[in-house]
């Protein structure tokens, strides 16, 4: 699967008292790499938004290996392990930039819902601009 790097500097807001990044922070770069990954594959969130679909977050998994501190470059890795009829799941890596060390892991699982909130299947866009990107997942 293509892997879509994205690179953060950690700034001191990041942080907490002991001068390591903020487990929630994880999450908020989880969601650069999601972002970019799309913009990547030509899925811009805000046309998905306007043309009336959402992918709210259902499930999130993160497991710290290695503490990431102030000013410290990282790289945010994201690939889809999964698309389904209505849902996707994303897979992150963040490594230290400079010994390439992985210092966290995890997922995210988003379903696609209507402006209303009603569970709808994945918009064909999508899944084709995906499927073209990730081609191991026609078949699922």
């Amino acid at each position: 699967m293509k892997r879509s790097p994205v690179k953060i500097r950690a700034i001191y807001a990041d942080t907490d008292a002991m001068g390591i990044v903020y487990h929630t922070n994880y999450i908020r770069w989880f969601e650069v790499g999601r972002t970019e990954l799309f913009r990547d594959m030509g899925i811009l969130y805000t046309e998905v938004e306007a043309a009336g679909f959402n992918l709210p977050l259902t499930k999130v998994y993160c497991h710290y290996l290695l503490p990431t501190r102030y000013d410290d470059l990282v790289f945010v890795e994201t690939e889809i392990a999964y698309l389904k009829r209505a849902s996707m799941k994303f897979v992150y890596t963040i490594r230290d930039a400079k010994e390439g060390k992985v210092l966290t892991e995890g997922y995210t699982v988003h379903a696609c819902t209507d402006r209303a909130g009603k569970i709808i299947r994945i918009p064909a866009v999508i899944a084709e601009k995906t499927c073209s990107f990730y081609p191991k997942l026609k078949g699922e």
